[in-house]
């Protein structure tokens, strides 16, 4: 087990300085490929609920995808995780730009003071963060497992989805028993199905 974890904290360090290499101009490029490519994407269309994330190191930048998605009248759903227990709850956001702190992974997250609360099986689509992925959906995120613990909570019907530079996409994923699977992959070039 220390092995698989040591191997995961080394993909994740290659993985974050390959993407920090591709420099802001053309990491904004692909930001926008994946935006185009989320919009296009029918089970997202669809959606009406949408679990979405605000982004850490390495992981693609949301902040547009969640300004669009409500111009598209979709209710935006961001989790937060409780500080010590990693629990996480989500709560429909309206706005991006207030109401935000940051939470224990480093990155903005709703303050419950300022949004409300919904519950984690009405999602029907959850856009989740990765570092780096593997074609059969196997995961690699900040490292803290918060979203390993999130995803099994969904309802088995939600779509979980992840958002990727080709630059993230590796051979092949170490997965441990705790580990949890996406569905469906959306980099800057192609739709990965793994359902």
């Amino acid at each position: 087990m220390e092995d698989q974890q040591s191997t995961k904290e080394e993909l994740r360090r290659q993985v974050v300085a390959a993407v920090a290499a591709l420099g802001k101009t053309e990491r904004s490029a692909r930001t926008r490929a994946v935006e185009e490519r989320l919009f296009e994407f029918a089970n997202f269309l669809e959606a009406h609920i949408v679990m979405m994330y605000m982004a850490g190191e390495g992981e693609v930048d949301t902040r547009a995808m969640i300004a669009r998605a409500l111009q598209y009248n979709k209710i935006v759903v961001l989790p937060a995780f409780d500080p010590e227990s990693g629990d996480p709850r989500l709560y429909r956001v309206d706005r991006i730009d207030s109401g935000l702190r940051s939470g224990p992974r480093g990155v903005p997250e709703p303050d419950s003071a300022s949004f409300k609360q919904v519950p984690l099986e009405v999602v029907d689509i959850a856009v989740v963060p990765a570092i780096a992925l593997d074609e059969k959906g196997g995961r690699i995120g900040s490292g803290v497992g918060h979203y390993d613990r999130l995803m099994p909570q969904l309802a088995v019907t939600t779509r979980k989805v992840a958002l990727a530079f080709e630059t993230q996409i590796l051979p092949q994923i170490p997965m441990e028993s705790h580990d949890k699977f996406v569905d469906i992959i959306i980099t800057d070039t192609r739709t990965i199905y793994k359902i």
